[in-house]
């Protein structure tokens, strides 16, 4: 028996014959690896939440901002932007009206980024912000350029829901001085999508 195998491809195309299998091998283990797994999820998401907050809004009366021994309360609410891991954008709106002492109240509307620090066991997901916009209040005529950083931590209880506690220091800029009030807010969140 003849085991040579030249002789059923002339030697003139057996470069052809030998480039064409080599071609489609690498075709079809490429072909594989240029699938889209079928659960391919997005690293968008949004979502939207409420929140109580007490705030000490350093102002006790007189002309000069100071600190107070009363507490403002209040509510407010929140969208969450999550873009990609690092990219997340927050809009935060918060009325501080009840418990109101001498007609002083505050609001504030800011948006900034936010920042996850590292999440712990699926549920713990600490986070810092640095926000800016403006505030208004019953101190002041107009609206103040209002800048605020802080953190807080977000806590899983399921796919949609989850808690919130948060810190944030916040700095007026009001004439002839600048306010500095400070407050912590608890929060429930409901993810969107």
């Amino acid at each position: 028996m003849n085991r040579n195998w030249t002789y059923l491809v002339p030697r003139k195309h057996s470069f052809f014959v030998l480039f064409s299998i080599v071609v489609l091998a690498f075709g079809a283990v490429s072909a594989h690896a240029q699938s889209r797994p079928a659960a391919y999820k997005s690293g968008l998401s949004l979502s939207a939440g409420g929140e109580a907050s007490a705030f000490q809004p350093d102002f006790a009366g007189g002309s000069t901002p100071q600190t107070s021994p009363n507490r403002l309360y209040g509510i407010g609410t929140y969208v969450d932007l999550k873009i990609t891991r690092w990219a997340q954008l927050e809009a935060e709106a918060r009325w501080l009206r009840f418990n109101e002492y001498l007609g002083i109240s505050e609001n504030t509307y800011l948006i900034g980024p936010i920042v996850p620090i590292h999440t712990y066991k699926r549920r713990f997901t600490p986070y810092a912000k640095g926000l800016v916009g403006f505030g208004t209040g019953t101190l002041f005529t107009g609206r103040a350029t209002t800048y605020a950083f802080g953190g807080g931590l977000d806590y899983r209880l399921n796919k949609r829901f989850s808690l919130r506690g948060d810190f944030e220091y916040e700095r007026w800029r009001v004439h002839p001085a600048a306010l500095q009030p400070y407050g912590v807010s608890v929060g429930v969140t409901y993810k969107i999508f």
